[in-house]
This record gives C-alpha cells, structure tokens and sequence, in this order.
C-alpha cells in the first residue's frame, strides 16, 4: 500500500511524467550521457565553445531548478551533471593545450 502511494505521488506530482516538466530534463540525461562517452576522446578533439555552454547550461539551470515551484528535482540531477561532466571536460582541454606537457611536445616540434 505504501509502494502504491509513493508511486501515485510521484505519477501526480506537478513535475512527475504527465508533464513535459519531467520529460524535457529526461530526454537532456542523452546530452550528460554522450559527453561522458566523449571522456575516451583525445582533448585536441574537443569544442571549447561546446563545453563551455555545456558547463554554463548545467550551472545555470542547476539553479533555476532549486528556485522554482514545484522543485524539479530531475532537472537539477542532469544539469549538476552536465556542469560536472563539462568541467572536466574544460579542463582536459585547458591542460592538453596550456599544460607543461603541451608545451613541451610543441619545443620538440620546433626543433624537427
């Protein structure tokens, strides 16, 4: 009975799967799930200008979805995650090209 009731509350809630409040941050998770299969490509493939509007979007609406009524709990979970995983994809970029290791492969370059 109380399963019943907890699944009914979720079913109702004003952000539960009637509403395109629960399905509009659903369908972002593919956005969160495909930058972290971009963890195994090389840094000089990557966009800054992607990951950065990655990383503000999560940032941004990380926040939105904590101030506004009803919360949207599932809304807040992907854009922490989104904000996290382009950060971390930011900084691969940023240590691939200004990182000590960068620069160096750049010296030898010069010198062939």
């Amino acid at each position: 009975m109380a399963a019943t009731s907890k699944i009914q509350a979720i079913w109702n809630h004003p952000a539960g799967p009637k509403t395109i409040h629960f399905w509009a941050p659903t369908f972002k998770w593919g956005i969160s799930i495909a930058n972290i299969a971009d963890f195994s490509k090389p840094p000089e493939k990557l966009s800054y200008p992607q990951q950065v509007a990655v990383t503000c979007t999560g940032i941004i609406w990380s926040r939105y979805s904590t101030v506004i009524t009803p919360k949207n709990w599932n809304l807040f979970s992907v854009n922490v995650l989104m904000a996290g995983t382009g950060i971390y994809q930011l900084s691969r970029k940023i240590r691939q090209d200004y990182g000590s290791d960068a620069k160096e492969v750049t010296e030898k370059q010069l010198e062939t």
